[in-house]
């Protein structure tokens, strides 16, 4: 029988914000709020958008409670739970399950650069390992490994694992998951710029960094796909493009931080070895907010 996945729309990779160098607590809660209040279907904690790899493990788990607590269940917030050894990932899972996550976001290992079938044997590893629902979470450019469609169609026999982030801005790859594993796991872009065409092949959701700004026109995209109504889920797409881009002008998260901070939602703080965006973008992101009606 095909699984039904349970997690699926605008799931907004969230951002961690700092003060003076440490995680600001408040500021987090007060963004929670303000993406639920404007229609997301879920927050993903400690992603890469989320700075997990600058993170301490007690940071780290500190950031899903927090996150989890600031939710009230009212959204499901997916744990970032990925590690480049599986011990370490077994452990982030674990953790993740006592801090209240709803779900769990696996990246493939990073820097090891594992073949397919080390692939399969740590995410079988991870699903063995938890009740939870586990999304499985491919970004080859900053992993150096890919995890392949077949690979992933042998992966979707667990019955928890039920979608995968494809973040390879490839839309015949994301089509050939949609057609291969389509009826047994949600597919989710991984790239605000492909949302719209993966929704056209078939995708149940995005895991949005754009969302982080535009929170109400990201999730009204989706809203619109399931209506049916796919000129105006398209305007959508038209209409955050340039943003999108933007905030992928400079290593992110730091162009979303900074656009948060234009909001008066986050401050610009980013840890090394990052940097906050420049000047210049600042500016850039300042006009094309205004011009879009979100400042």
């Amino acid at each position: 029988m095909a699984k039904l996945p349970t997690i699926e729309g605008c799931l907004t990779a969230l951002v961690t914000p700092f003060r003076d160098g440490r995680i600001d607590f408040d500021g987090l809660a007060k963004l929670v709020d303000w993406q639920i209040e404007n229609g997301v279907d879920g927050i993903v904690s400690v992603g890469t958008t989320g700075e997990s790899a600058v993170l301490d493990v007690e940071e780290h788990v500190a950031v899903i409670a927090a996150t989890v607590r600031a939710a009230k269940g009212r959204v499901p917030v997916i744990a970032g739970a990925g590690g480049n050894a599986t011990s370490e990932a077994l452990a982030l899972t674990k953790a993740s399950e006592d801090a209240g996550a709803d779900a769990l976001l696996h990246v493939t290992p990073y820097y090891n650069r594992p073949n397919q079938e080390g692939l399969f044997r740590h995410f079988e590893a991870i699903a063995k390992a938890t009740k939870l629902p586990v999304i499985l979470y491919n970004v080859p450019t900053r992993t150096a490994c890919d995890l392949l469609t077949d690979t992933v169609a042998r992966l979707a026999d667990h019955d928890n694992i039920i979608g995968i982030k494809d973040a390879t801005g490839n839309l015949v790859r994301g089509g050939e998951l949609i057609a291969k594993v389509g009826d047994r796991m949600a597919i989710l872009s991984g790239d605000d710029g492909t949302a719209f065409p993966l929704y056209a092949l078939g995708a149940r959701g995005v895991i949005s960094v754009v969302s982080n700004i535009a929170p109400r026109e990201m999730s009204a995209m989706w809203d619109h796909v399931k209506a049916g109504e796919w000129d105006k889920a398209k305007a959508i797409h038209y209409k955050l493009r340039i943003l999108n881009q933007q905030l992928f002008a400079e290593p992110s998260p730091a162009p979303t931080k900074a656009a948060l901070s234009l909001l008066g939602r986050c401050s610009t703080e980013v840890r090394l070895p990052l940097v906050p965006a420049t000047a210049k973008l600042l500016e850039e992101l300042r006009f094309e907010m205004k011009t879009q009606g979100l400042l």
